[in-house]
């Protein structure tokens, strides 16, 4: 099946080199100029990745990216900085971005990435089908529909992003286990993403307090500290 991709950027040296590269390897480009054209696009049409500029006329990236988290968040986005600084690939992260690049870009690193992020999509919609068989995941109150990205507590669904619902999904696969910060930002969003474990964090803090009654007092994910985190054991629960 041929992929399509979205492009947001307003620089048009950029989008006419990838319209070419991309073509080459048999990725249809559809090009949005700024924010709001690009937002109505990615929400209107059927995607496999968005590559998004983080600063962007009117509506800047980061905005663009978080619109999209709240209202398609399985579609994979990967941030274009200008900026090489820590700050901004954290708040590309942050911002829900699943990869991010920092201009200027080699042209075949861009490649690599977006296969790399094409190729973990049809992994994930393969591991789908394999566990639609097993049914929902679940631990006390907590229902886990990997098939069909959906969350549940206590009969009430829960809006995850995608990092979340991994991370999630990873936690009630194992429970008892525990995973330190360094072991979930590689399995979740990489290796490459080294050093930035403080994201974890964020992100389990927004995590818990979706999932949890009480999230300074969790009762699904658990911190070991001074070590990582792992997800309760059936004994862990409390009534």
């Amino acid at each position: 099946m041929k992929k399509n991709i979205l492009l947001i950027e307003d620089n048009a040296e950029i989008c006419s080199l990838l319209e070419f590269h991309l073509k080459n390897i048999g990725i249809q480009l559809d090009i949005a100029r700024d924010g709001a054209e690009g937002l109505e696009l990615a929400l209107n049409n059927e995607y496999s990745l968005v590559m998004l500029d983080s600063t962007l006329p009117g509506t800047d990236g980061f905005e663009v990216c978080r619109s999209l988290r709240e209202k398609k968040k399985r579609l994979p986005v990967l941030m274009l900085t200008s900026k090489n600084e820590e700050f901004d690939k954290v708040l590309c992260l942050e911002s829900g971005a699943d990869d991010y690049i920092s201009k200027p870009f080699s042209i075949l690193e861009l490649l690599a990435k977006i296969k790399s992020i094409l190729r973990r999509v049809k992994a994930f919609e393969q591991e789908s089908e394999d566990k639609s068989s097993e049914g929902v995941l679940h631990f006390g109150e907590l229902r886990v529909n990997v098939e069909k990205h959906r969350v549940t507590v206590e009969n009430n669904l829960v809006r995850l992003t995608p990092k979340e619902f991994d991370l999630l999904k990873l936690f009630i696969s194992n429970p008892g286990k525990v995973f330190t910060r360094e072991i979930l930002l590689n399995v979740v969003w990489g290796h490459q993403f080294s050093g930035y474990e403080h994201t974890v964090d964020s992100h389990i803090n927004r995590l818990r307090a979706k999932i949890e009654r009480d999230p300074p007092n969790p009762n699904y994910i658990r911190t070991i500290w001074g070590v990582g985190y792992k997800f309760a054991d059936q004994e862990d629960l409390t009534p």
